[in-house]
């Protein structure tokens, strides 16, 4: 399987994104931002970073990118009914899935107005995706989580659709740690294809280079391991 690794000007997580592919199993392909086709990959990562040097607004600007482009095309509406291009981004990567209006909601700056950066505990709340089918409904892990801008805000509106229909992937445990709105620390389209994430599961795939301990206490922590493996999983299968 042939897992696109998107790198924008400012990216810093992109080679630790395609580590993860290949200890998952998978071939990471990289692709740079300003390229318009996707070399036939089967799924696509948006890594963290800050592309463009999130200039005017994180995000903002590689939603305009050429790849960026071809990734919408090809990821499909947010509600679309088929499912379209798997895709993953995560922190900035969230950030441009917002922007770019495949998940909805926006990533604002952190409430208490600092840049933060823990091991974060976290509950999976949604496994029926391509990106957290190795989870199990309510099952707690820790990664590392590093953002300025990753409080997730949304109306009262498109918070009670997230909820009624499902699509909150992934809420934040014990301290909320950037003010987003009920706790969400990943979501979803419709179809469970596209996921954003602001935690770095991509930082916890490695026994002995991620968070001291994982969920369970242990101190092999390969908590975010799992994203990749569904995803190659998901495709496999297809």
């Amino acid at each position: 399987m042939r897992i696109g690794v998107v790198t924008f000007p400012g990216s810093l997580d992109d080679r630790d994104a395609m580590r993860a592919v290949r200890i998952a199993g998978g071939t990471p392909v990289p692709l740079w931002h300003a390229e318009e086709e996707l070399r036939h990959v089967d799924a696509v990562v948006l890594p963290g970073g800050f592309s463009y040097g999130d200039y005017l607004r994180c995000g903002a600007i590689a939603r305009f990118s050429p790849i960026m482009r071809e990734i919408v095309r090809l990821a499909g509406p947010p509600d679309a009914a088929s499912s379209g291009l798997p895709v993953l981004g995560i922190c900035n990567g969230f950030q441009v899935l917002c922007e770019s209006h495949l998940l909805p909601g926006a990533l604002v700056r952190n409430d208490h107005r600092k840049f933060v950066c823990r091991d974060q505990r976290l509950r999976i709340e949604r496994t029926s995706t391509t990106w957290t089918n190795r989870y199990t409904e309510g099952e707690e892990i820790v990664v590392p989580l590093k953002n300025g801008e990753g409080g997730y805000v949304a109306d009262q509106h498109t918070l009670d659709a997230l909820e009624g229909e499902g699509r909150v992937v992934v809420r934040y445990l014990d301290v909320n740690p950037n003010g987003s709105y009920r706790d969400i620390a990943g979501l979803s389209n419709a179809t469970g294809t596209v996921v954003g994430l602001m935690p770095h599961p991509e930082h916890a795939v490695e026994p002995g280079y991620g968070p001291d301990q994982d969920a369970a206490g242990g101190s092999m922590n390969t908590d975010g391991l799992r994203f990749f493996t569904s995803a190659l999983e998901s495709v496999l299968t297809a």
